[in-house]
Parts: C-alpha cells; structure tokens; sequence
C-alpha cells in the first residue's frame, strides 16, 4: 500500500484504511488534483478521522463529477495508555469513561452539511474501540496536566452504517410528528440541546427540514414536504 501521501498518514487512519480495503482496490490515486484514499470501481473513497472542514472543498469538487463515499470513524469505546510513573518501560492502560455514539457525527457535519442530499454523496460511520496513546510533557501542565495525545490506534470495528439518500438522514428525526424543535430532537435521540441544534442545522441546510415557526421560544420544524411526499 504505497503512493503519495503515505508518508504523513497516521496509525487510525492507516488501520481504517487496511481494514476497509477490498481486492482490488487502488491506493493513494490522484484525481483531478486530489489524491484518494481508496478508489474501489468508479467508487472513490476518503477516510478522514476528523476535521470535516479541511476536506469540504475537496468533497464538494469531487461529487460534481464522481460518486464519493467519506468514511468517518465514532469512537464507542477508548483506552489511554500512559507510562506508569516511576516504573521505566511500564504502561498504565485505563478505560475512558466517554461512549461515543452515533449521533456524534454531527459536530463535524456541520462543515459539510449541503452534501447530505447530495447523490453523489454517502457517508459511512464506523464505531470503532481504540486506543489512545499519551506521554507527558512538563511544559504543557496547563493542559490536561502535561499529558499529549501522542497517536490513536485502532482496535476494532464494532458496527458501521452507511447514508445514502434522505431516508437514511431522517431516521434521527422523530417519526410521526407533524412539526418538532430541537428539545424534541434531543429528548428523542437522548442527547445534548447543542447536538440536536447541529442536528437540525444540517438537515435545513440539506433542506431535508424546513422551518414553519416559532413555538415559544424555539424554532419549530417539519419534514420538507418533498421528502414527505416521496415516502416518509
């Protein structure tokens, strides 16, 4: 697995790759400019582990003229592993008590929220178990005590699922309700204010939902009646 910009690729996002590869996919392709990750038949995929808003540009060119899939991996479960202190060569390994979830792709959809309706356009979630590797370093005690984030690894892919079309985006959307606002997005999904205000940024900018009023002092949103009429 050679070719540019391998030289500069980080332990996840290399393990996503090799564990996402099929027969005959092709590595590392330029095209139209960019280099791929995978190219797999006319299918071209980008794995990118965060920071949705360096590769905006990017995705937005490709699908004018190619079907792009993005890969985007959800951490569900993390270790950090850490020398023992006062003990040369021992590590400490310990279970981070965050869980992510899926809904937690969200926070960085929010660059690239017109390509959820894109059709050339799917994005792939992995929630992944990983491991996350810290040293210390005496001149950042500022942040988080003095301990950096040195590399991530992979350890394994517990579930994926992939959005394709805006039936598969408006799963996360309250089915059966006439109209609904963010409180109702969050209580549904279980989740953070915050995150179901992203939540709705992206499908309004999607124009999967449209705004219809106030109730209170919340917006209050419905379906957009074309994606009501096609189905849902």
């Amino acid at each position: 697995m050679t070719g540019i910009g391998l030289l500069n690729e980080k332990p996840l996002h290399a393990s996503l790759k090799q564990w996402y590869a099929r027969p005959g996919d092709r590595f590392e392709v330029p095209v139209d400019g960019f280099v791929i990750d995978i190219v797999r038949d006319d299918l071209l995929i980008e794995i990118q582990t965060r920071n949705f808003a360096s590769i905006n540009a990017k995705l937005c060119k490709l699908t004018q003229s190619y079907e792009v899939r993005l890969v985007y991996p959800v951490v569900q479960e993390k270790w950090i592993v850490r020398p023992a202190a006062g003990n040369g060569g021992m590590v400490v390994r310990r279970k981070s008590p965050k869980r992510g979830r899926l809904e937690d792709l969200f926070w960085e959809l929010v660059s690239i929220p017109q390509l959820l309706s894109h059709p050339n356009f799917s994005l792939e979630v992995l929630l992944i178990r990983e491991e996350e590797a810290r040293r210390y370093e005496a001149k950042r005690k500022w942040r988080r005590r003095g301990w950096t984030i040195e590399g991530r690894r992979l350890v394994d892919v517990v579930d994926r699922r992939v959005f394709r079309d805006p039936a598969d985006w408006l799963a996360f959307v309250p089915d059966g309700l006439q109209s609904f606002t963010t409180k109702d997005l969050a209580t549904i999904a279980d989740t953070s204010r915050e995150l179901a205000q992203k939540m709705a940024y992206c499908f309004r900018q999607a124009r999967m939902i449209e705004l219809i009023g106030r109730q209170g002092r919340a917006n209050l949103y419905r379906v957009a009646r074309t994606q009501s009429s096609s189905g849902r």
